[in-house]
């Protein structure tokens, strides 16, 4: 991020909401709320991105926009963006990550909504056989999939390029009998985003069914590669979009409390 970037943006009169993040190319939150703001005649706040490398560029951010109101988090901050909390919900507490940040006289307030996005637009496609899941990542986004999987009495086993825990698979590891024991597979990564369309998770896919339910948290393109080569094999499919949708929402709900 060069040095203009972190210049003070736009009217100060105004509300300022912002997302973090790195990288930040074709946010959905900038063109939501841009279209949101503008749908709603909303004309005293605006919204702007932050693509910073490191997460101590935060502490600039929030000294040069005063009118700063609220900033949604993401990869790979979720995680890193703890110790600049001043308070914190409880699903932060529970989850160990944050995506949504209300600053309210100063004070930097905490929250995760990816829970309750994912929960909602996750449920829409289970069906009763859908009942053991892989979780295909081990990083923020991970953290509310696995409490909604614990929540639902679902089990779960996380998978990660790296064993660092012995109930963490790798990917070689995953074969037949795995992906014939777990038919929900939750992509929380970022591989297959936009420009890199052409990546998808190294899964076995000839061993994906009808009977599997894949998810993806990226959004962008609408059809990932991993989603493409479940579909192919007769997997239900759903995209991150209407989870960012409903996260939107009550990021904007609790920015205005």
């Amino acid at each position: 991020m060069n040095h203009l970037q972190y210049q003070s943006l736009g009217d100060e009169s105004k509300r300022l909401f912002g997302l973090i993040g790195y990288p930040l190319s074709h946010s959905f939150s900038k063109k939501y709320f841009d279209k949101k703001f503008s749908a709603e005649k909303i004309d005293n706040a605006f919204f702007e991105l932050f693509s910073i490398e490191k997460i101590e560029a935060l502490h600039e951010i929030l000294k040069l926009n005063k009118n700063l109101s609220g900033l949604a988090v993401t990869i790979p901050y979720k995680k890193e963006v703890l110790p600049f909390l001043d308070e914190t919900d409880e699903l932060v507490n529970k989850t160990g990550a944050c995506n949504c940040i209300s600053i309210r006289s100063g004070k930097l307030c905490g929250y995760n909504t990816d829970i309750m996005g994912f929960e909602g637009s996750f449920k829409k496609n289970i069906s009763t056989h859908h009942n053991k899941a892989l979780v295909l990542g081990t990083g923020g986004a991970a953290t509310a999939v696995e409490f909604v999987l614990k929540k639902m009495n679902i089990p779960y086993r996380s998978v990660s390029r790296k064993n660092n825990e012995a109930d963490v698979l790798t990917y070689d590891q995953l074969n037949k009998d795995i992906l014939q024991e777990y038919s929900i597979i939750i992509n929380t990564t970022p591989v297959g985003t936009y420009p890199n369309v052409e990546e998808a998770p190294a899964l076995p896919y000839e061993f994906i069914t009808k009977e599997h339910y894949l998810f993806d948290l990226v959004y962008n393109p609408a059809e990932t590669k991993f989603l493409q080569l479940g579909k192919e094999k007769g997997a239900v499919t759903q995209n991150g979009y209407d989870m960012l949708v409903l996260q939107a929402e009550e990021n904007w709900r609790i920015w205005n409390k």
